[in-house]
Parts: C-alpha cells; sequence; structure tokens
C-alpha cells in the first residue's frame, strides 16, 4: 500500500496536524510506503544553508509524525524549493536496494532551480520504481513550455552505473505541482461548474488531458479521474477561490500519475500478457483532495496506490540477531549470516537503533562488521559491541545491517529488549538524591524536619 502526497506549500511552515492527509486514521491496514513531494518549501538563502546543514522543518516535522509509527524515511532529495521524501516499514528495508536520487533544473534556460525535476528511485523486491516530483512553469499560456520542460525531466540520467532510465523503470510515477491549467473556458463558467459539482464539464478543456490525446510521451502515464474541486488557487486559510484583483481561474494544477512499463510493451506488442509476465501492476484505490489545509493557495492531493508484484527478491541478503540476553552492564554478540553472493565490504556496519528510529543516520552506536568481528564460519559470522556504547537506562532496540556496496540497510533484526545497568542507575539516583538535598532551598526544609 503506497500514498503519495503532492502538495505547494508555498512556503509555509507545516501545520499542526497531517492526520488526514496521510490517512493515519483509516480503517484499513496501515501504508507499506508513504512518498511525500513537496513544492515552494521555503529556500530563502539563510534558510537553504541551514537546511544542508541540518534537515529541514518538513523533513523534520514528518520523521516525527512517522518514525512512532514504525517509519523510517528511506531517502530524501532537495533541489531549491522541490523536497522529495520516502518513508517505509521497517519490515520492507532488507528489499529495498540500489537507492539513488537525482534532479533537474529547468528554470531560467536549466540554470535555476525554482522550476525542475527531483527523482528517487529504487529497486523493490527486485523490481525498479522511480518517483518524480515536478514543479513545472506557471502561467495559462505556458503548456508547450510545461511539455518541454517534461520531456527534459524524463532524460534525467542516475550517476551510477547499470541504473536504467526514468522511463525504464518497471514503475514510474510522476506528481508535483504540474500547474497545467482549463483552456477557453471564462472563469464564470468553470466556478460554476465548480460549485455544481460537475466537474466533467471541465475534463476536456484541462490541459494535460489535451496533451495526453496528441503527445506520444504522455500517452502511458494513467491518471485517476479528477473528481474533485480544482485544487488552484485559493485565499489563505479557506476554501474559497482567489479573491486577490488577479482573480486566477481555478485549475487541476496538482496531479498524481503513473505508468507501467509492462503495460506499455504489451500496447506495443498488441497481443495478451500471460499470467507469467503480468509480474507487477498498479491499483489506484483513492485519488482526492483535501480541503482542510490552508497554509497555502494550493490543497494538496493524494493517490493511495496498491502495489502488487512477484517478489524477485524475497529472501533478506543477512539475518541478524542478539545473542543472549543484552544489557548495559556488559559487552554485547551480534550474529548474522549472509546469502551467498552477497557482495560485503569492509565498510558495512551493524548499527543499534531504537525501535522509532527516524534515518539510517539515527543510530544510538554501531560496529564495523570486519574490524569487530570476533568468529566467521560458513554459516555465520559474530561481531562484538562495547558496554560503554549500550544506553544504560536500557529499553526497546533493532539491529540494521549497513551494506556500503548497495548504499542501503540490507538486514533488519526482531526487536528485542537491553536491561538497564542497574548498577549505574542505582548510582544515578542516588547521586540525584544527593544533588536534590544539597540545593539550598531544600537543606533548609531538611533542617527545619
Amino acid at each position: 500500500r503506497l500514498h503519495i502526497v503532492t502538495w505547494n506549500v508555498g512556503t509555509a511552515s507545516p501545520p499542526p496536524d497531517v492526520t488526514s492527509l496521510l490517512q493515519l486514521n483509516s480503517l484499513g491496514p496501515a501504508m507499506d510506503m508513504y512518498v511525500i513531494g513537496l513544492q515552494e518549501v521555503n529556500s530563502r538563502i539563510t534558510n537553504f544553508l541551514s537546511d544542508l546543514a541540518f534537515d529541514d522543518p518538513w523533513s523534520i516535522f514528518f520523521m516525527n509524525v512517522l518514525s512512532p509509527l514504525g517509519y523510517i524515511k528511506l531517502s530524501s532529495v532537495r533541489m531549491q524549493g522541490l523536497l522529495l521524501l520516502v518513508f517505509v516499514k521497517h519490515v520492507h528495508l532488507p528489499f529495498i536496494q540500489d537507492v539513488h536520487t537525482q534532479y533537474t533544473r529547468t528554470g531560467l534556460y536549466g540554470y535555476w532551480g525554482n522550476k525542475g525535476g527531483v527523482a528517487i528511485r529504487m529497486s523493490l523486491y527486485g523490481h525498479t520504481v522511480c518517483f518524480m516530483n515536478c514543479h513545472l512553469p506557471a502561467h495559462m499560456e505556458n503548456t508547450e513550455q510545461r511539455l518541454d520542460d517534461f520531456e527534459k525531466i524524463l532524460e534525467m540520467q542516475f550517476e551510477e552505473e547499470n541504473i536504467p532510465s526514468t522511463l525504464d523503470h518497471d514503475i514510474l510515477f510522476w506528481f508535483g505541482d504540474l500547474n497545467f491549467r482549463i483552456a477557453d473556458y471564462g472563469i464564470h463558467f468553470v466556478r460554476e461548474s465548480i460549485n455544481n459539482r460537475r466537474y466533467n464539464l471541465l475534463w476536456e478543456k484541462d490541459q494535460l488531458n489535451m496533451a495526453k490525446k496528441k503527445e506520444a510521451f504522455l500517452q502511458d502515464f494513467l491518471e485517476g479521474p479528477l473528481q474533485f474541486k480544482p485544487t488552484y488557487k485559493f485565499d489563505l486559510y479557506s476554501d474559497v477561490y482567489d479573491t486577490s484583483e488577479k482573480k486566477r481561474k481555478p485549475a487541476w494544477t496538482d496531479r498524481v500519475l503513473w505508468r507501467v512499463k509492462n503495460l506499455c510493451q504489451h500496447k506495443s506488442k498488441e497481443s495478451e500478457l500471460s499470467e507469467e509476465e503480468q509480474t507487477i501492476s498498479v491499483t489506484l484505490n483513492n485519488y482526492i483532495s483535501h480541503m482542510g489545509y490552508g497554509i497555502s493557495d494550493h490543497k494538496p492531493v493524494t493517490g493511495t496506490f496498491g502495489l502488487e508484484m512477484k517478489p524477485l527478491l524475497s529472501i533478506p541478503s543477512v539475518v541478524l540477531k542478539p545473542e543472549g540476553e543484552w544489557s548495559a552492564e556488559h559487552d554485547v554478540i551480534i550474529s548474522y549470516s549472509a546469502v551467498p553472493e552477497f557482495p560485503s565490504s569492509t565498510w558495512d556496519w551493524i548499527g543499534l537503533f531504537k525501535v522509532t528510529f527516524k534515518h539510517v543516520n539515527d543510530y544510538v552506536t554501531y560496529a564495523w562488521v570486519k574490524d569487530d568481528e570476533i568468529s566467521s564460519n560458513n554459516d555465520s559470522k559474530q561481531v562484538y559491541m562495547n558496554a560503554e556504547e549500550i544506553p544504560n537506562m536500557g529499553g526497546e532496540f533493532v539491529l540494521c545491517y549497513y551494506s556500503n556496496n548497495m548504499q542501503s540497510i540490507v538486514g533488519i533484526s526482531q526487536p528485542f529488549q537491553i536491561q538497564p545497568n542497574r548498577t549505574l542507575i542505582g548510582k544515578d539516583l542516588a547521586q540525584e538524591e544527593i544533588d536534590w538535598m544539597q540545593k539550598p532551598d531544600n537543606l533548609e526544609s531538611h533542617n527545619e524536619f
């Protein structure tokens, strides 16, 4: 279950709550993956420089919401105001490999990143998937420029060897503030159609729908029906369309589309796909806007998908577990085994993470698999971790094996408990009591007693 968000946030800060946006109260099973594409994230030079050194406020916000629910930020990519984030459930981490990011500038003839596209690609259970967040040129008359820019973005090449081009991925998701408008009809007809919920009257003049009929490179992209109000342009903190002097005509600028490669090949061959060939399918379960959010002049749009795929990768590359009972009072041992073809490296490491960890660098401590190895045979290897690095208070943790060659977590343990260091905790409590007694106010009251 995949949930894609696209939202032009108009340089605003995150809202107080995103429960409905992320469908966290949904009665169905939890999402397996969240893909969040934002446009016009605040990129003033001071903000941008600090965001390069630290995570930006939006990334921190979504990590704080999703990490307690068992999601890790798998990857992110930022280009000025464009931000793309991917979160996944822990259970899927060993089956996601070759995660890479890229971006393409199209603003100011390709020199400026206020417009363009950012992408994250990966191998998901052995199938190649690419997510592309775009912000295309604005204004009614710039349809051709939008199409030209998107064609340029589709030519994006990932720098690593053997990575397919965007259109060669098994699934490509394309979303963002695509800025396509409603042509020909006047503002009164458009608003009247919206007020009467007769959105179908506007579909044939939607510039993206029109372009899909004419442009060959768009014809393989699929989209759900636009059965929600156009998401642009609103007065802030309201569901009232633009009342400024410009009175912009409403438009479906914010869109989510997808393309399945084997369906395109099937169309070109004009033959039925057998069940064996149909290794992957995408089902759109929900395509809606969220009118309750008013921090910008755009409303966010979400697409909820079901991905069905025959796993080409079904066994984790590495299986690992803690040996015996773990305590902060003594050194501990990790056992792990890898599949025969696993490309291990001296730079591989095993991290100890709290169960609510936010991203791969959010470890408590780590051990190098080669430097800290204490035994090795054909079946398994053992690595030790120093007691001094184990949190004294204990708690619930997981172990993750990070592969330097694959640039991803390729194994994750079941959650387990670390017992607290009773000796140190006892000392800390005693010291706290002494510190409390020595405070002037407390000494006075103690003497009186």
